[in-house]
């Protein structure tokens, strides 16, 4: 810090300004304005159901607080995406350095100095000088690049708007005047330059002026032009309810995001419920709808989704966008015809002879005369969703476009009985045979033919119960992985047993697919057997049952210890109770399951495995762990044409390709399946083979 010989460096607040005091009457204004549009957005965000999905305050705010260091301060989420994540980084965290600065400058003129203890002066304030125009700077350089890449690049994933180029304008010309006029306070003023050169940016700008008694008139104009504009900013953005609301709305999502499973949908009461799923806007929970006021259409989920990149019309972000363009035309009428019953109530209640009129209480119906399914969201949008949750992964605020696609896959199937043909063989066969392959001859234990392996109803002294699922048991390919899963564990000594024809189909294509009253059926009923056998840890070879039973049995009362056969085996092998005879020497790409990978975080034990089998970490292909890429089978769709676009599976298996690995190695019966047909298709026989993690222990062990 440079020595200072005249008094301390400080700020005077309101220098040379006279009638000062009128901004504190537009500023009261303002404040007024957000105040208003923010409760009255929370008045038509309450149009919507009541969430169900409570948390205590507690639990809220200890998520959040965590949250809010890693995902907001940090940027965890937003700078997967290096580029857009920088920008926006430069634009929160100069944004923060700025409000520290104005928070000192309050805090220090109203609150300590009236007390006597002016602390922003000396060194403080020459530190707070420096740090604001560093942010300063970062909000510059933020806003630049942010046109850039906006109005110059131009990718794909943003569509611009007359809001989004009004924000960036407020953001540069603000902050540029608010230099300039730091510049002509330093003329006018006449501090010691040692005090000055701190302010570095707005010391710069100081240059450009020649001094003299004229510059006062020219600092005072500025002055309360950039005191009104900032002013006139907050008060359009709060009337408009414009996208930099978000700075408010996201963290408020972020607070009242789910803390359920991440696996796990929402439950349907079926008994007491009036409609299933959501045909109309106001089908959807409040919180539904501060989802759509917190989406900035910044993309990524969209560049995320596998639907979307294989060609399909499935875009989550326009899923969003589209629904909320319904809310903000519907609501207000929602909320006006709410009004008007509850006040229509009232005089009632308080008139009880004069009876009520039978027009106030009706609703408005689709004010655009078009349907929320069908013209607003269409069924092929609906149906493309592979429920692979990339979109909720990507996204920085934690909006659930999937869910709200499942609602409506929900209200298709259990109101309006419309779905495609392929999966109504699957529904209709996990009806009648309790499982979803319908012209399978084979039954539950044909797999386990000469294996000596018990079935509960023989023995049921067991330590583990393998869940074999419906595609492991009854599909060709997947029952040689079923009977490689049973080699392992006899191998290891596992006291273990299966269900056989007691099993049953865990449900999860019904609920995926919508016919949520289905996968209610099957689940009570495999809670009941399960809890009858007195059963506590599961063993399974399907993602898609690990993480049904796992996070969506519970709420039907099943709790059970439940691992994926690459967890069991992996901690097999450590604890020596595997051993490796025969190590390949073939290279191996993984895959990364979605519904074991981003839904349940179970990375490591894979690679481990093959780590182990091979003695090298596989080749990994483009897309990742967190940033997997589908298989294109989940949300049902493996039992749905794909007619649309590429084929996912055959854009998942050019991706294996390209690494030049001889294995391409799974952990999931869907996606081995996809992966089978897709390099016939490809005609890649000689060049990579599909095999189950299960499959490559079990030839190495033997």
């Amino acid at each position: 810090m440079p020595e200072i010989t005249s008094e301390l460096p400080h700020r005077q607040i309101f220098f040379d300004i006279q009638y000062g005091w009128i901004i504190y009457i537009l500023a009261a204004i303002s404040l007024a304005a957000f105040i208003y549009a923010l409760y009255h957005r929370y008045r038509l965000w309450r149009v919507g159901k009541k969430d169900g999905a409570p948390a205590s305050m507690g639990k809220r705010l200890k998520t959040f607080i965590y949250t809010g260091f890693v995902d907001g301060f940090v940027h965890r989420r937003i700078l997967r995406d290096f580029y857009p994540g920088s920008m926006h980084a430069l634009l929160f965290w100069g944004s923060l350095l700025l409000l520290l600065g104005t928070a000192m400058d309050v805090i220090n003129h109203y609150i300590t100095t009236p007390l006597g203890a002016d602390f922003l002066q000396g060194n403080t304030y020459l530190a707070i000088s420096f740090l604001t125009n560093l942010g300063g700077v970062m909000l510059l350089l933020g806003v630049i690049i942010a046109f850039v890449r906006r109005y110059i690049q131009k990718p794909s994933r943003l569509d611009n708007i007359f809001g989004d180029a009004t924000a960036l304008a407020f953001i540069f010309v603000i902050v540029l005047t608010g230099f300039i006029l730091e510049g002509l306070r330093i003329r006018v003023t006449n501090y010691p330059p040692q005090w000055d050169e701190w302010r570095f940016l707005g010391f710069a700008f100081s240059k450009a002026f020649a001094g003299g008694s004229h510059l006062v008139g020219w600092y005072q104009g500025l002055w309360w032009f950039h005191a009104v504009l900032v002013i006139g900013a907050i008060t359009y953005i709060s009337l408009a309810f414009h996208r930099l609301t978000h700075i408010i709305v996201s963290p408020v999502n972020v607070f009242y995001r789910s803390l359920t499973p991440k696996g796990a949908l929402s439950t349907i009461d079926l008994e007491n419920t009036e409609t299933f799923g959501a045909s109309k806007i106001e089908d959807f929970t409040w919180k539904d709808m501060l989802d759509f006021d917190s989406c900035t259409r910044c993309g990524r989920c969209q560049d995320n989704c596998p639907a979307h990149l294989s060609g399909k019309p499935l875009s989550p972000k326009k899923v969003i966008q589209d629904l909320k363009a319904l809310f903000v035309e519907k609501a207000p009428l929602l909320l006006k015809a709410k009004t008007v019953v509850v006040a229509a109530a009232t005089a009632s209640a308080d008139n009880p002879g004069q009876g009520s009129n039978p027009a106030v209480c009706e609703t408005p119906g689709e004010t655009t005369g078009r349907k929320m399914i069908g013209d607003i969201i269409t069924e092929d949008v609906i149906w493309a969703c592979t429920t692979c949750r990339a979109c909720l992964e990507a996204c920085p605020v934690f909006i659930q476009p999937m869910q709200k696609i499942i609602d409506m896959r929900r209200n298709l199937v259990l109101e309006q009985t419309q779905f495609p043909e392929t999966a109504m063989g699957a529904l209709r066969s996990m009806e009648q045979r309790g499982h979803p392959w319908r012209g399978t001859m084979a039954t539950r234990t044909d797999w386990a033919d000469g294996l000596g392996i018990k079935t509960l109803s023989e023995n049921k002294d067991i330590d583990i119960l393998y869940w074999v699922g419906c595609t492991g048991a009854l599909e060709e390919r997947n029952m040689k992985v079923a009977a490689s899963v049973g080699k392992i564990l006899k191998a290891a000594g596992v006291n273990f047993g299966i269900l056989g024809n007691e099993e049953t189909c865990c449900g999860e294509p019904a609920r995926r697919i919508g016919n949520e009253y289905l996968y209610q059926t099957l689940a009570q009923q495999n809670v009941e057997i399960l809890n009858n056998y007195g059963i506590k840890k599961i063993v399974t070879s399907c993602p898609h049952c690990y993480n049904t039973i796992k996070n969506e049995y519970p709420q039907f009362g099943g709790k059970f210890e439940v691992m994926h056969h690459t967890e069991f085996i992996a901690e097999l092998l450590k604890q020596g109770k595997l051993t490796i005879a025969q190590k390949s020497d073939k290279k191996a790409t993984y895959h990364d399951s979605c519904y074991l990978g981003r839904y349940n975080d179970i990375y490591l034990p894979p690679r481990e495995i093959l780590r182990s089998v091979t003695g090298a970490s596989p080749l990994e292909m483009l897309h990742r762990k967190s940033k997997g890429f589908c298989c294109g089978a989940g949300g049902g769709r493996m039992w749905m044409e794909e007619q649309i676009g590429r084929r996912i599976n055959q854009m998942r298996t050019e991706e294996a390709l390209n690494t030049r690995a001889e294995i391409l190695a799974s952990a999931c019966p869907y996606c081995l399946q996809m992966f089978e047909d897709a390099i016939k298709t490809l005609e890649a026989e000689g060049k990579l083979k599909a095999m189950d993690l299960a499959e490559i222990v079990a030839e190495s062990i033997q």
